[in-house]
Parts: C-alpha cells; structure tokens; sequence
C-alpha cells in the first residue's frame, strides 16, 4: 500500500459542509462537499449544486486513492447530474 496521498483528494477527504437555499422555501440547507444533492429538512425540497470538477474524475489511481465506497458515490452522483442537465 501507498504512503502517498494526492493533494487534489484532500477536499473529497475532509468534506466541508455548505449551505444553499431552498428553491422551494428559501431555507439554507446544508450540503457537504462531496455530494451533489440533499433534501430540504423544512419542504422536502431536492437542493443540489455541482461540484467542481476533480482528480478523481480523470486520475486512475482515484478508487484506491478515495476507497471503493466513496468513488462509487461521487460517480453515481456524476451520472445523476449529467442525466439531469440533458
């Protein structure tokens, strides 16, 4: 195993959360770093944003950088958003 870890990883690593309003009621939701969406606690509102484009999107070494689960989740949430602005 690997000592190295890529610099570029550190804010999938050490999600920060963020908060954006609802569109539906105005309300700050937060969303972590590494997600793409979350639901409103106060209207059950979908309240995403796109992350910025990152390392694991194009570097092979990205599933054993992140580990297995957390690769599978940003790639489901790609596929999901790149459905949704079609």
């Amino acid at each position: 195993m690997s000592v190295f870890r890529c610099p570029g990883s550190d804010t999938i690593r050490n999600a920060i959360p963020e908060e954006l309003p609802c569109p539906g009621c105005g309300r700050g939701v937060e969303i972590w770093a590494d997600e793409a969406e979350a639901t409103c606690p106060a209207c059950g509102g979908k309240v995403s944003r796109r992350p910025p484009v990152s390392c694991w999107e194009w570097c092979s070494a990205a599933r054993e950088c992140l580990g297995p689960e957390r690769y599978q989740r940003l790639a489901r949430n790609s596929k999901s958003e790149a459905r949704q602005t079609r």
